[in-house]
């Protein structure tokens, strides 16, 4: 008995769905530029934080020395720097193994080869390629070989470059949370309003017959379901538009992201991802479909 008032007020859910046209189209809408701009706020985030990691882990400390300090003391500054906490590896790369690298380059460059051949001599220093633990600690080692006692030995730190470029590209991602965040609670708020308007007309609509239903003897919870399944339809047709729109953006986006995420692109973050995603969404649909309902029946339904 339960269970066939349960597919009955179900069944009016829908029904109240399909009638109210283009009022529903407009609710659908609105919760799912809601849903869309929180996802691709927090899919740009994870997939931004993912490339920065990338980055992150591409970039070292190079310390160039002075064209007349010999190996040995370059060897002996590596010994020195091996005991620093804060450094995970090491590598020692002489003039001559940073020529050979250089003219590789030329390979693909012609120019390059030229001005080694105008040049004639090695122009290159010698250097260490320092790796830390952590991209954070970076900053701190290049002040601490700046303050060492080795210091006059150096002739240059190449870190600041990528230190700028790191937190240019933090900064930038940290601005795109916080809009996306903003925007995505305005239109939640207002996707929340509009669901809440759309039930509440529909009540409006069968106000003659809530009250026949009561004189039989309808029970509360019989008379208010449909309202709430209302909202969670409204919820969950919105989910499936999200995955659709976010789908289309990941194959316009995937051109830049190539190469940048581990695995490929972000289309493949998005299949890789898919359940999470849709589960994501669709709980989220549900919830603020139903919190409409919900609050329309509290305030409008007085049964």
């Amino acid at each position: 008995m339960k269970f066939i008032k349960l597919k009955r007020t179900f069944r009016e859910g829908m029904d109240n769905f399909r009638r109210n046209g283009w009022l529903s189209f407009a609710t659908v809408s609105v919760l799912a530029i809601s849903l869309y701009v929180i996802s691709i706020t927090i899919i740009l985030g994870v997939t931004a934080n993912m490339v920065l990691r990338n980055i992150q882990d591409k970039i070292n400390v190079s310390v160039y020395f002075n064209t007349d300090i010999e190996e040995n003391r370059i060897l002996e500054i590596k010994s020195k720097l091996t005991g620093y906490q804060e450094i995970s590896s090491i590598e020692y790369v002489s003039k001559e193994q940073a020529l050979e690298q250089f003219k590789k380059m030329g390979d693909k460059n012609p120019s390059i080869t030229q001005a080694l051949a105008e040049i004639g001599d090695n122009p290159l220093l010698s250097a260490l390629v320092i790796k830390a633990k952590h991209p954070s600690q970076y900053d701190l080692i290049a002040k601490a070989i700046t303050n060492s006692n080795f210091s006059a030995d150096v002739s240059r730190i190449d870190f600041e470059e990528n230190k700028t470029a790191i937190d240019r590209l933090s900064s930038i991602i940290k601005l795109v949370e916080k809009v996306g965040l903003t925007l995505g609670i305005v239109f939640v708020f207002i996707g929340v309003l509009i669901t809440f308007n759309a039930i509440r007309l529909t009540m409006y609509a069968h106000k003659q017959e809530f009250e026949i239903m009561r004189l039989v003897g309808a029970s509360n919870i019989y008379i208010r379901m449909p309202f709430v399944f209302e909202g969670i339809l409204y919820g969950a047709v919105s989910a499936f538009v999200v995955m659709i729109c976010i789908f289309i953006t990941s194959k316009f986006l995937a051109p830049i992201t190539q190469g940048s995420i581990s695995g490929g692109d972000i289309v493949s973050f998005y299949f890789a991802n898919f359940f999470i995603i849709f589960g994501g969404l669709l709980i989220s649909g549900i919830f603020l479909g139903t919190l409409s309902g919900v609050i329309a029946i509290k305030r409008y339904l007085k049964v």
